[in-house]
């Protein structure tokens, strides 16, 4: 199996040696009263499994992170739970592989850095440096989004995901912890709604109709999130705030302590974006105002469960109707080149077009880049329609 070559000591971990040292016990499994075999017994078996973590691991790595434990008792093990739950299959254009790890909090991105900086690079194809790029909520620096042709569009969404500081994530959490986030959520969605004049109301998980679930689109728990703990007691102490109009939505304790979501029935992707990016400050104005922060982090940008949403936590979802460029047999090397990520849904000829990578990026350059694939993505299905080629067409590698 292809491994991703690893330094001796990560330069990364070098530059937070000095907090690390200080964060781990002097024996954290004697504290935790944990009964294990040296880390070489103890090294889990990698054969087959075709997710990034198991790509990146290395015995040595797991050595080093072996004997460490976050203040709240994450330990290694952990964190690499779901990628041994879950080993995946051979990844190709329409499944990409998983990164097969997640955070107990926001302490792991720090404490376990020698592994989650490798699993970032490598799964969003950027290099961590000193800063992130500074947030850009601006909808107008957008460029190209009139030129979209809306006949090809069915849909458009865009999320976010923001975890609160001071609190385990969802893989750690307890039933306490959780239902003391529900509280705060509670508290703190009404204060976007006084402050933007948007109503709307909070919903408890368990107190939904069938029909409620599926206007939601709410999807029950997988097999994968009770075995690494997300799930966990479902669905106590999950909920939801919902607008009046039912176009945003924030999501609370689920696979992250808060997602929301905004949406459209047609491709106005600036419209869209303004909205998500509005409701984003508001919430952490109003969280700030309880005195609680979004869990952010100079290197990584915002911090969540899993290492594939840290940086800007967005995803940008576009629905097309296609019918000739998912066939063709560059359709895989096209979305690869784009950045981008293409699945179909359950109507037939619609396919769902959203970006891979949330981190390196602004959010308008997350949505600028999901903006320039779904204008050439149009562009060659056109060309297809002509019974024209799509060989020129096709980008240079981003």
């Amino acid at each position: 199996m292809w491994k991703a070559r690893p330094a001796a000591v990560s330069p990364l971990e070098t530059r937070y040696r000095s907090i690390i040292q200080g964060l781990v016990p002097p024996d954290p499994m004697t504290r935790l009263h944990l009964k294990r075999a040296s880390p070489d017994q103890e090294f889990p078996n990698l054969c087959g499994n075709f997710t990034w973590m198991a790509r990146v691991l290395t015995p040595a790595m797991y050595q080093r992170q072996f004997h460490r434990c976050t203040n709240s008792g994450v330990i290694f093990d952990d964190i690499i739970r779901p990628g041994l739950e879950a080993p995946g299959c051979a990844a190709d254009w329409s499944t990409p592989a998983s990164v097969g790890c997640a955070a107990g909090d926001a302490q792991s991105y720090t404490l376990f850095c020698d592994f989650f900086d490798r699993i970032i690079e490598a799964y969003h194809g950027r290099l961590l440096s000193g800063h992130t790029p500074k947030s850009d909520f601006n909808s107008e620096n957008l460029k190209g989004t009139a030129d979209i042709d809306q006949s090809y569009v069915v849909h458009c969404e865009l999320s976010a995901v923001r975890a609160i500081d001071d609190f385990c994530f969802p893989t750690h959490c307890s039933r306490g912890e959780r239902r003391r986030l529900l509280l705060l959520a509670q508290r703190a969605l009404p204060l976007l709604e006084e402050d933007d004049g948007l109503p709307g109301c909070f919903l408890l998980v368990d107190e939904l109709t069938a029909d409620q679930q599926r206007t939601l689109n709410l999807q029950l728990p997988s097999a994968l999130l009770h075995r690494c703990g997300v799930a966990r007691d479902w669905p106590d102490a999950r909920g939801v705030w919902v607008s009046t109009d039912g176009s945003l939505l924030v999501w609370v304790n689920l696979e992250d302590h808060l997602k929301v979501v905004t949406h459209r029935a047609d491709g106005n992707i600036p419209e869209a974006f303004r909205r998500l990016c509005n409701t984003l400050e508001k919430l952490e104005a109003s969280y700030q105002r309880l005195r609680h922060s979004f869990a952010w982090q100079q290197q990584l940008g915002w911090l969540s469960s899993s290492p594939a949403d840290v940086g800007t936590g967005l995803r940008v979802r576009v629905t097309l109707r296609l019918k000739l460029l998912p066939e063709h047999r560059r359709a895989e090397d096209v979305i690869a080149r784009l950045r981008l990520h293409m699945e179909k849904t359950e109507c037939p000829a619609l396919f769902c077009v959203c970006n891979v990578a949330t981190f390196g990026m602004s959010e308008v350059g997350v949505a600028q880049l999901v903006v320039d694939g779904v204008k050439l993505i149009i562009a060659m299905e056109k060309r297809l329609e002509a019974g024209g080629d799509i060989n020129h067409l096709v980008p240079t590698q981003k």
